[in-house]
């Protein structure tokens, strides 16, 4: 696992974004962990997530023109991973969406640079990925092309069918999903540290029912 990916974690418990124990999920399932990436709501904690999302993206090698936020989370999201890329030397326009369109002023529902060339998507979690598909919409009525997506964790989890979101939207669209780590390397990440490793047993039973195999 890449330092960065043991890091993120550690610095999601730390910020109580990443907690254990029972919590219902809006999908009607009790998951024994729980990922609130809206509690990076501090200036240093979301100057440190944007880090990790610049060391995600550069890592992946994913070839990519622009960022691309979808409202609301990704605003935030997009805008502070651009100012990370730039520190990192790469320095890339980037844009959102409102989610309703503005009648005055410049008017439209984008924001910032013009949607052109090859646009990243930042998100936070991709759940049923309804905001990716109106996000592939905007690109394409633009006249761009999608990159891919990349968001901070990667539950691994089934949608309604055999596939999670995340592999439903690479199969459909035919574009990679990043993320800074994944309930891989969560496991991994715990059986490392003897003072958490009691929550593995709850995670395995629970991907047991919902999880999807290892990617490829």
């Amino acid at each position: 696992m890449p330092d960065f990916r043991k890091d993120f974690i550690a610095f999601s418990l730390e910020q109580g974004v990443l907690k254990f124990g029972p919590h219902l999920t809006k999908s009607g399932r009790t998951t024994p962990y729980f990922f609130n990436a809206g509690l990076f709501n501090t200036g240093a904690s979301l100057e440190r997530l944007a880090q990790f999302y610049a060391k995600a993206i550069l890592a992946s090698g994913v070839q990519f023109d622009m960022l691309f936020g979808p409202a609301y989370k990704g605003i935030v999201l997009a805008s502070s991973t651009a100012v990370a890329l730039a520190r990192e030397g790469r320095d890339v326009p980037f844009a959102f969406n409102r989610k309703e369109a503005k009648d005055h002023g410049e008017g439209g529902r984008l924001v910032g640079a013009p949607l052109a060339g090859r646009v990243l998507i930042v998100d936070d979690v991709l759940t049923a990925g309804t905001a990716v598909s109106e996000s592939l919409g905007m690109i394409a009525s633009s006249g761009a092309s999608p990159a891919g997506v990349v968001i901070s964790l990667d539950r691994m989890e089934r949608g309604e069918g055999e596939l999670s979101a995340i592999q439903e939207i690479e199969k459909r669209h035919r574009i990679p999903v990043v993320s800074i780590a994944s309930l891989d390397d969560l496991v991994g990440w715990l059986g490392d540290h003897a003072e958490f490793r009691h929550n593995l047993q709850a995670i395995r039973e629970y991907r047991q029912i919902y999880g999807v195999a290892h990617y490829a």
